[in-house]
């Protein structure tokens, strides 16, 4: 039977700091055909929401107006020829907005199941960052076996989810992170070394680390000075993935180490991209990835937890060191 009242949503005051996120009401929505109605358990929290709190990030048109990428719960109506899954299946989804919310609508192309063993909090920390690592990592940058990768912010929910991925598709994994405790905690993850880029020069330490070949693919979230030594860090034929610039977008590069080395300059961003190509990625995702979740072989790290209308809270821890991701609950 479909839902006709109104649900709790965490949506904005204006933009700012996390004093903005507000509880707010709004009417439940309705499956449209070939989708379906989730009841959230449980939604991610990911630095695009930070993004789109702070005014930076607007949300593409068609989409809900209050934050959250991706959620887990139970499927609750069916629209009209959906199929592939039944009312109370556990399911976790990507969107493009709406995941801070008691409901959710998505279409059922977007929507992987919930291996048995997983928690749907556990579940709530996977979508947007395991669609936006195969995606940047597999596809675009094309890492294989015996291949090296370099994952920058080793210890954020992107890097932690990259680590994983790449030792288990048998890659030599390098990192940087913040802090010392954070490069152990990615070398526990699976990376071989992990530099800490506060006190050493990742560019000497991985250059000596791979015998001065280099690193194969190296995924970027930093830009701004970061960009030249990537490239210089960058073996022949290295691939640089870039999906965000925390130290700004407008870099001068050398194109002589492009050049000289074949090296490859790529980026994307995965929320405006349409139903059908991430569509595609779930595809992908639940032949090649969902087995080694099953088997617990990669596992989302969830830092901490907090209910909706704690969001917040939520930000602000954001906003603050951390390793992993952090969910909200309802």
């Amino acid at each position: 039977m479909m839902m006709t009242h109104d649900m709790t949503v965490v949506e904005f005051d204006g933009f700012g700091g996390p004093e903005v996120l507000k509880p707010g009401r709004r009417p439940v929505p309705q499956p449209a055909p070939g989708e379906i109605l989730v009841a959230i358990a449980a939604a991610g929290v990911n630095r695009p929401d930070v993004l789109q709190r702070l005014g930076a990030y607007p949300p593409p048109a068609g989409a809900p107006d209050w934050p959250g990428l991706e959620f887990a719960g139970t499927v609750a109506a069916l629209g009209e020829g959906a199929t592939r899954f039944a009312v109370g299946d556990k399911v976790m989804a990507l969107v493009a907005g709406g995941g801070y919310a008691e409901y959710a609508t998505v279409a059922e192309t977007n929507a992987l199941p919930v291996p048995e063993g997983l928690s749907l909090e556990e579940a709530a920390g996977i979508p947007e960052t395991f669609f936006t690592v195969w995606h940047n990592v597999f596809q675009r940058g094309a890492l294989k076996a015996g291949e090296s990768i370099l994952v920058h912010g080793g210890t954020s929910g992107i890097g932690t989810t990259a680590i994983q991925f790449a030792q288990a598709f048998g890659a030599r994994v390098f990192a940087t992170a913040g802090s010392d405790d954070k490069c152990r905690a990615a070398e526990k993850l699976g990376a071989e070394l992990c530099v800490n880029y506060r006190s050493g020069d990742f560019v000497a330490a991985l250059s000596e680390a791979t015998g001065r070949r280099g690193i194969d693919l190296v995924l970027d979230m930093v830009g701004g000075d970061y960009t030249n030594k990537n490239l210089t860090l960058a073996a022949e034929d290295g691939r640089i993935v870039q999906i965000a610039f925390l130290n700004g977008p407008k870099v001068e590069i050398d194109l002589n180490l492009v050049m000289r080395k074949r090296l490859t300059l790529t980026g994307s961003t995965l929320r405006a991209r349409s139903v059908d190509f991430k569509a595609g990625i779930a595809r992908e995702l639940e032949e090649k990835v969902w087995p080694l979740l099953a088997a617990g072989t990669v596992r989302p790290l969830i830092e901490a937890r907090y209910k909706l209308a704690e969001a917040a809270e939520a930000h602000r821890h954001m906003d603050e060191d951390h390793i992993g991701k952090i969910v909200l609950t309802t």
